[in-house]
């Protein structure tokens, strides 16, 4: 049996086994000289120091002092694309120049130019540089990552992106939790040009019944001139009669209603969300759908912000994630993040740990396992160089982690 008791920390925590919605994402637990008992990998009680002693573990376990620091619930970045071919650095310095996200995708870059570079690039390629982002991301906190596919566009290449995730889950078990998804809609490849149906063709009837068993949820790019509405609508029906769960890529560059749609459709989360609508942030609360932003794609982008204070205002759940990408946001900055979302997003710093933790594992389906604090709970943990919760978006940008607990071993420190 592997036990670990951490000790003397200021443990700070949202509750419960579901996402919180508006006012809930502000209310955090905290215990000051506090103690958190765990048995392989799995917490097993958490309380204040003055009443460890009747636990009888003295000298039966491994001993980690906090010395009166923050632990947290590890941080879970729910949006990424972390397996990729090749870098676009030069498409960085045209949008610095002026040019927008959508002109560089008609002049043959975006997407399809990472499409280009994931074709021939080998799995073992491919695993090598995801594991190289999955170990800075533990360096910043986070026990639990989504990892998308979408940078192949057809059949073979989509089926070794999951392969690639897949494989980084297995061999990154006892470091990182990893949930797959499935992104075949992530844009319409150039030999599809013209010809959307005919490629929601080929992903209903080739791809899905390869992909369905390969990862847990289906994505897609709902977006104008990509794939709208009833397109968007077709291949979500399609994945959800194959067993999927839903995921979108939701209005990001116009308002199209893919907010609504989510609501619709039954999405765990929508993401982006840079144009919704208010009828959408509406819709979007009363279904459910977690609204997961990802402020660093804002930043770099020079776009407006998604409306978090809105969201969280009309009772929604709301989510942080980074989007790592190599084209609209090459950043996987946790730091960044908070940093972002503090200063121009409008939210607490208490609403902020509630999105990138136990709503980042609702927008993934696993807040009933991480995410928390709790009894029962996997001990995925960071603790904190500081005693102060404000320290993270105050020392603005820079990594304020000590030490990475997943399942109770300790990874980074």
């Amino acid at each position: 049996m592997n036990r670990l008791l951490i000790t003397h920390c200021k443990l700070v925590t949202p509750l419960g086994r579901n996402a919180l919605k508006g006012r809930e994402m502000g209310n955090l637990l905290t215990v000051e000289d506090a103690f958190i008992y765990i048995e392989d990998g799995i917490i097993k009680v958490t309380g204040r120091m003055a009443d460890v002693e009747a636990l009888g573990l003295a000298g039966v376990c491994d001993a980690l002092d906090a010395k009166g620091r923050v632990v947290l619930p590890g941080f879970v970045d729910s949006h990424t694309h972390l397996v990729f071919g090749g870098y676009r650095p030069d498409e960085f310095s045209w949008r610095l120049k002026g040019d927008t996200y959508m002109s560089i995708m008609e002049r043959g870059g975006g997407i399809q130019s990472t499409v280009n570079a994931t074709r021939v690039e080998s799995a073992e390629q491919l695993l090598e540089k995801a594991k190289w982002f999955a170990d800075r991301m533990i360096e910043m906190g986070v026990t639990t990552v989504e990892v998308k596919s979408g940078y192949g566009l057809d059949t073979a290449t989509e089926l070794k992106m999951l392969e690639v995730a897949n494989a980084l889950k297995q061999d990154y078990a006892d470091r990182i939790g990893v949930a797959v998804t499935f992104l075949g809609a992530h844009a319409v490849p150039k030999e599809y040009a013209g010809r959307t149906a005919q490629y929601c063709d080929l992903i209903i009837n080739e791809m899905l019944p390869l992909v369905k068993d390969k990862a847990e949820y289906f994505d897609i790019f709902t977006e104008k001139n990509v794939f709208e509405i009833e397109d968007s609508r077709r291949l979500l029906k399609a994945a959800r009669d194959a067993g999927m769960k839903l995921k979108l890529h939701a209005d990001e560059i116009v308002q199209l209603g893919g907010a609504e749609l989510a609501a619709e459709m039954g999405a765990v989360s929508a993401d982006h969300l840079l144009h919704v609508s208010d009828q959408g942030v509406r819709r979007m609360a009363e279904a459910g759908v977690v609204a997961t932003l990802l402020p660093l794609t804002a930043f770099a982008l020079k776009e407006p912000y998604a409306p978090a204070r809105k969201m969280i205002d009309a009772d929604g759940a709301v989510a942080l994630a980074t989007d790592l990408n190599p084209g609209s946001c090459f950043s996987g900055s946790i730091p960044l993040t908070i940093a972002l979302a503090c200063i121009y997003m409008q939210m607490s710093i208490e609403e902020v740990i509630s999105a990138l933790t136990i709503n980042g594992a609702a927008a993934i389906g696993r807040a009933d396992s991480i995410g928390s604090i709790e009894s029962g709970k996997e001990a995925n943990l960071v603790l904190l160089e500081f005693d102060n919760i404000n320290m993270l978006p105050y020392y603005i940008g820079m990594n304020c982690v000590n030490t990475t607990i997943y399942k109770g071993h300790v990874i980074k420190k």
